[in-house]
């Protein structure tokens, strides 16, 4: 099977925005979505919850209410990537307390005790897939992790076994866009999804 390759489009990746999901945007961030939720009715919960409870609310919208009761509070989700005011692309970003699946995991445990910003997801609109909008979005959350004096931004992207890796498994991010915005591996126990991280200070110790 012959790999797709990425083409970069400039002017897409130049003019694009971004925005942190709130009350303000939120009919963007469900147009984005669609009815599917992204994928499955999540909604982003995935990492947020119980098995039981993501599960359950994958009917009658209960995911979708949950990610609306976060956004209506207050509470950070994620960024939006806008383009000629549309919103085409996500990216789940919150403190990664906020993650139970994470601080819960054996293999992502925390490294050290240092206050982290996770990156738990990306969903980018289908016609601009293979664009360079992940790395987009990277930058523009560097951006504003930097404005927000977030320190450490912490990541769980896959490391792909063949050519062509399905869109439905690269949700949590690839690793080599990941590597072009400046990201570094800071844990190896996953070959296949290691933890990578982005100091905002460079004198971040």
């Amino acid at each position: 099977m012959k790999k797709i390759p990425e083409v970069v489009d400039s002017d897409l990746v130049t003019e694009m925005t971004f925005e942190p999901l709130s009350k303000k945007n939120w009919l963007l961030f469900t147009e984005l979505f669609g009815e599917r939720g992204a994928c499955g009715n999540c909604w982003c919960m995935y990492f947020r919850l119980p098995k039981s409870e993501f599960v359950a609310g994958k009917a009658d919208e209960g995911n979708k209410n949950k990610m609306k009761e976060l956004v209506w509070a207050g509470v950070p989700t994620g960024v939006l990537g806008i383009y000629e005011g549309k919103a085409i692309a996500w990216c789940a970003f919150a403190p990664r307390e906020d993650y139970l699946k994470l601080e819960k995991s054996r293999v992502h445990k925390r490294i050290d005790s240092k206050p982290v910003w996770s990156v738990t997801c990306f969903f980018i609109e289908k016609q601009f897939r293979r664009m360079g909008v992940s790395v987009a979005m990277l930058n523009g959350l560097i951006k504003y992790a930097g404005e927000q004096k977030i320190n450490i931004i912490e990541a769980y992207p896959t490391v792909p076994t063949q050519d062509i890796l399905p869109d439905s498994f690269a949700w949590i991010g690839l690793y080599k866009s990941f590597e072009k915005a400046g990201f570094q591996i800071v844990d190896y126990t996953s070959k296949s999804r290691p933890m990578v991280r982005f100091y905002t200070e460079v004198n971040n110790d």
